[in-house]
């Protein structure tokens, strides 16, 4: 008797980064006799909001965004975005240091990102003006706020449109806990047998690997989800999020999102604690 397929959706942002650890899923360089992966895509405030109401079996989501969801996911040790030293960047159309933005209003790409909750630890007095993410430069440059907290392609590029970078929020991290700062994660929604759990694990590692041992094919299909960058940015971008971390989060990634999650909860921005638990 022949094995079933199980069809597992799988939703990630339209991005660089996503597209390029995607890629061997997507054009099935990877594949399974037990899973067939059928790709959406979505802001990563949306996917937050998804994962919420526990609509997508496999998906990207911040770390911030976990505690929320826990009791629907699990969290992938392959599929980490994390900026050692570098991260969202806080921007505007004039020098201004980040004391001087207290009080201020800055657009902010969701309040379950991950890039939020680092700002909130950092300057936890502003008003947050909630737009999508390909719409803060924008925002910002019509007066709509003081300054922009910018994720994705925009921290390469937003120097080019005249804007000035206030604070590296990774940088700010790793200064204060010398710790990388984990941003974006995959989950599995709880429920799924342990033998499909185990699959999806594997071939999410696998696609990850894919992409980085055939580096060449795999940047110029994640060039189509490049906005903005020219090829030389978009490699670099990619190489920013997509590492050794993306592979395997290893034992640092746990030990960094716990931290960030433990701050979040002490300062009341998260409201319950909890503990970090990963499939492999």
């Amino acid at each position: 008797m022949p094995t079933q397929v199980a069809e597992i959706v799988c939703a990630h942002s339209p991005d660089s980064d996503d597209a390029y650890m995607f890629y061997a899923l997507a054009t099935g360089k990877v594949r399974s006799p037990l899973v067939e992966f059928r790709h959406v895509l979505g802001d990563i405030q949306t996917l937050n909001q998804k994962a919420r109401e526990g609509e997508y079996e496999l998906t990207a989501v911040s770390y911030h965004a976990y505690p929320y969801i826990a009791d629907k996911y699990t969290l992938m040790a392959a599929g980490s975005s994390v900026g050692d030293g570098y991260g969202p960047m806080v921007v505007a159309l004039s020098p201004m240091t980040p004391d001087q933005f207290k009080g201020k209003r800055i657009a902010v790409p969701g309040k379950l990102t991950t890039a939020y909750l680092t700002l909130r630890l950092m300057q936890p007095d502003f008003e947050a003006v909630v737009v999508p993410f390909d719409q803060i430069l924008d925002v910002v440059r019509r007066r709509e706020a003081e300054a922009g907290l910018v994720i994705h392609e925009a921290q390469l590029t937003h120097q080019r449109g005249g804007f000035y970078t206030v604070v590296d929020l990774g940088r700010w991290w790793k200064d204060q806990y010398d710790l990388p700062l984990p941003l974006g994660a995959n989950v599995l929604r709880r429920g799924l047998s342990p033998d499909l759990a185990r699959e999806c694990c594997r071939m999410m590692r696998e696609s990850i690997q894919y992409a980085l041992d055939h580096r060449e094919e795999a940047l110029a299909y994640a060039m189509r989800f490049a906005r903005d960058l020219e090829a030389e940015q978009a490699e670099t971008f990619v190489g920013m999020y997509v590492n050794h971390f993306t592979v395997d989060c290893g034992e640092l990634v746990p030990k960094a999102a716990q931290k960030l999650l433990d701050l979040g909860h002490e300062a009341g921005l998260i409201p319950h604690r909890v503990s970090l638990e990963f499939v492999r």
